[in-house]
């Protein structure tokens, strides 16, 4: 019996918008990574890029479980000495809560050279607005036992 194994030009990638409110991150971001890798077609193949777009709607009313609002941190250095900036979550989630989104599911996809275009696929809004109708993307639902 041969392996099947799918070619770039064979994926057909399509459209799925996330409800983010009142679900925690991780869960979120689990959802998303699996959709813009490609995991759940049964004609994944690891080497190729196989993901479909995600629109994430309302990031900034994703929950945030236990105590991370503010013991986890944003932490960026610019390289130089003594450059480190740190920055709570709760303050992060205020500002700019889609990047807070876009860090846990960057997290959780493979660390090879499919991160990027993966990335490239994702689109996150704060609100429940988006402008991709056009696309027609479909509800995500969640499916008891798969992500």
């Amino acid at each position: 019996m041969k392996t099947f194994m799918a070619k770039q030009q064979e994926i057909e990638r399509a459209w799925f918008v996330l409800d983010a409110e009142d679900k925690p991150m991780g869960r979120v971001a689990a959802q998303a990574a699996v959709l813009l890798h490609g995991k759940h077609k049964p004609e994944f193949t690891p080497h190729v890029d196989g993901g479909d777009h995600v629109i994430i709607i309302n990031a900034a009313k994703v929950v945030l479980t236990g105590n991370k609002l503010d013991q986890k941190m944003y932490r960026t250095h610019s390289g130089y000495v003594g450059a480190l900036k740190e920055t709570k979550y709760r303050t992060l989630m205020g500002t700019r809560p889609e990047l807070a989104v876009k860090l846990a599911v960057k997290g959780m996809l493979p660390k090879n050279k499919h991160r990027d275009c993966a990335l490239g696929r994702l689109k996150i809004y704060a609100d429940s607005e988006h402008p991709h109708a056009g696309q027609k993307p479909e509800v995500y639902t969640e499916v008891s036992g798969n992500v």
